[in-house]
C-alpha cells in the first residue's frame, strides 16, 4: 500500500492511524446503561445519594473514576464507582439518577466509558 510519493507523508499517516486506533479504542467501552436510585447503602458501604455523580459496575474497583458519554446527546459526566451492578442482562453500567440526568439519559441508553 502506498501513501504517496513522500516517505514523510507515509510516516505521518501511519502514526495518525496508530494513535487514533490504539489509545482511544483500548480504553473506551460502549454499551447499554441504566440509572437507579436506592435509599440504602451501596456495596462499598456508602449511603446511596441519588443526585451524586456515582455509578455501579460489576468489576471495576470502588473509587474508579469514569468519563461516561451519552452516545445520543453527546453529553458526558465524570462518575465514581461506589456500587456493584447492574444485574440485568445486556447492561454494563448503572448510573445514579443525578449522573443520568446530567447526560440527558432516560431509563436506558447507549453510553461509552473511559477510565480516568
Amino acid at each position: 500500500m502506498t501513501f504517496g510519493k513522500t516517505p514523510a507523508l507515509a510516516g505521518l499517516l501511519a502514526v495518525g492511524l496508530v494513535s487514533t486506533l490504539g489509545v482511544e479504542s483500548a480504553s473506551a467501552q460502549c454499551g447499554r446503561a441504566s440509572w437507579y436510585a436506592l435509599h440504602s447503602k451501596t456495596a462499598s458501604g456508602e449511603r446511596m445519594r441519588p443526585l451524586a455523580l456515582t455509578a455501579a459496575h460489576r468489576s471495576l474497583p470502588f473509587g474508579t473514576r469514569l468519563r461516561v458519554s451519552n452516545k445520543t446527546t453527546g453529553k458526558s459526566v465524570v462518575v465514581r464507582i461506589n456500587d456493584r451492578g447492574p444485574f440485568i442482562r445486556g447492561r454494563f453500567l448503572d448510573l445514579s439518577k443525578g449522573a443520568a440526568r446530567t447526560i440527558g439519559m432516560g431509563g436506558v441508553g447507549s453510553v461509552c466509558i473511559a477510565r480516568l
